[in-house]
């Protein structure tokens, strides 16, 4: 098995600004998403809000089987976080600005132009464990607030510093690239988000792209 390139045993909340242990001070950035999220959901009445609708939305029908990949993200996001923190350190800190700056765009556009949509689906046309698992999401995240789609968003992030890992098999880069098409195409799927929130994220991710992996070669 592969020895981790930091021992985390050996880690205490005094050592957070050693450079053995500096780069997890980039998971604060979570804590500062969360405080906006919580005030722009407060904060913004949805009355505020413009409804966000393109006419593909009326294409895609509601598939509660999305559901899968959707809610698999999470386990993506953070295993591709914990695996890089394990095994290379610099592509920890990569995903993370990554993943910050889409962070502070999507929270700035919020901010600036509160949006959400109307296209979940007021009653569920079968009974089973998908659409109970969606009805679930749908009471614990709200319509509102969903362009740019942060889902794409850090999905495109894992997928762009998964492709540049020298160490990472063939195998596994196909993996990821599959998981995060299925996982773009789920918060459609699901009507958890318009198909205009999965196409504003790309020069979300164009933005992050280039400050990541570009700006500094220069």
């Amino acid at each position: 098995m592969r020895k981790p390139v930091v021992d985390y045993r050996n880690f205490r909340l005094s050592k957070i600004n050693t450079p053995e242990f500096s780069h997890l001070k980039y998971l604060l950035g979570w804590v500062g998403y969360f405080i906006l999220y919580l005030l722009t959901e407060n904060l913004i009445p949805r009355e505020n809000c413009h409804v966000v609708h393109s006419v593909v939305d009326d294409l895609i029908p509601f598939c509660e089987v999305f559901v899968i990949p959707y809610v698999f993200w999470y386990v993506l996001v953070a295993g591709s976080l914990l695996w890089f923190a394990l095994y290379n350190v610099d592509g920890f800190k990569k995903l993370s600005t990554y993943i910050i700056i889409t962070q502070i765009i999507a929270m700035t556009v919020y901010i600036i132009f509160p949006n959400c949509q109307n296209l979940r689906p007021e009653v569920f046309a079968r009974d089973n464990i998908f659409t109970k698992l969606v009805g679930l999401i749908y009471t614990v995240d709200t319509s509102t607030n969903v362009c740019p789609s942060l889902h794409v968003g850090y999905s495109l992030g894992i997928l762009s510093v998964w492709l540049r890992e020298k160490t990472a098999s063939k195998a596994v880069k196909i993996f990821v690239g599959v998981t995060v098409l299925l996982v773009c195409m789920s918060v459609t799927f699901i009507k958890q988000h318009s198909f205009v929130d999965v196409i504003a994220a790309i020069p979300m991710c164009l933005i992050a792209e280039y400050i990541v992996f570009y700006r500094r070669k220069k």
